[in-house]
This record gives C-alpha cells, structure tokens and sequence, in this order.
C-alpha cells in the first residue's frame, strides 16, 4: 500500500472533526508573524544607528553671491 493511499483514508476522518468556525493560524503563524516583528525591529535599529551618523549641515554655495540682511524673497516687490 502507498502512502498516498493510506493517507486517502484518513482525510476523511481529519475533515469530521475539523470545526470550520475555529481555524486558527497556528504555531506556525505565530512564528512567522514573530520573524516578521524581529526582523522590522533590527532593521528599524539599523536605520537609526545611520540616521545618526548623517550630517546634516550644509557648506556654503562658493558661487552665491553674499545678499544684504534686509533682501531675499519677502522683501521682493510683488509683481
């Protein structure tokens, strides 16, 4: 006899006393739901480590030219 055969059989029996209004994902669901959670929480760990290592101060433009204290786009006549 197969195994395919004899498992024909018992599906049967797994069908009678599986209650369709209580299906839940399971241990393997729960595991993988939990790699999921560990895996966003190192990369979220990682990506602050490198946030951190970002400057965010900005050079001066050597080509612009320096403007008074008064000018710039509020003090610009309207047209």
């Amino acid at each position: 006899m197969y195994a395919t055969q004899a498992l024909t059989h018992l599906v049967p029996l797994a069908a009678e006393e599986l209650d369709k209004n209580k299906v839940t994902p399971g241990v393997l669901g729960f595991l993988v739901f939990a790699a999921l959670a560990v895996g966003v929480w190192a990369l979220m760990k990682s990506m602050n480590r490198h946030m951190g290592r970002v400057n965010f101060e900005e050079a001066p433009d050597p080509d612009a030219k320096p403007t008074e204290a008064g000018s710039g786009a509020a003090a610009s006549p309207r047209k």
